[in-house]
């Protein structure tokens, strides 16, 4: 059996794509699930589509394994606000120069356009 690497067990492994949309969301700042939904769905979020289930799932995981915390802001009884902790900051920058790297690579190898040419 092949156990999976979790962010809080190596916080350079990479992150899925709805876990990284979720903290990239939340590098912002404070935010509600459904906002953390709707930034997901933008292309600078990730252009990720997920449901209540995968999203609630996923911070539920995310703040057993310590990345992401409730941060105690409310406007609404009904809604609870989540924040980035240290951890997740550690793995969302870890994910960030990960992504740099490839798509350097990809660029010098000729698979991307060169930034500044036209």
């Amino acid at each position: 059996m092949v156990m999976e690497s979790t962010p809080a067990a190596n916080p350079t492994a990479p992150l899925t794509p709805v876990v990284f949309a979720i903290l990239l969301a939340l590098a912002e700042g404070d935010k509600h699930g459904y906002a953390i939904m709707k930034e997901a769905r933008t292309p600078h979020g990730g252009g990720i589509q997920m449901g209540p289930g995968t999203l609630y799932g996923t911070l539920d995981r995310l703040m057993r394994d310590g990345l992401v915390e409730e941060s105690g802001v409310s406007d609404d009884e009904r809604r609870r606000y989540y924040r980035l902790t240290g951890l997740g900051r550690t793995s969302l920058a870890a994910e960030l120069a990960r992504l740099d790297a490839a798509v350097a690579s990809a660029r010098s190898m000729g698979l991307l356009a060169q930034r500044g040419r036209s």
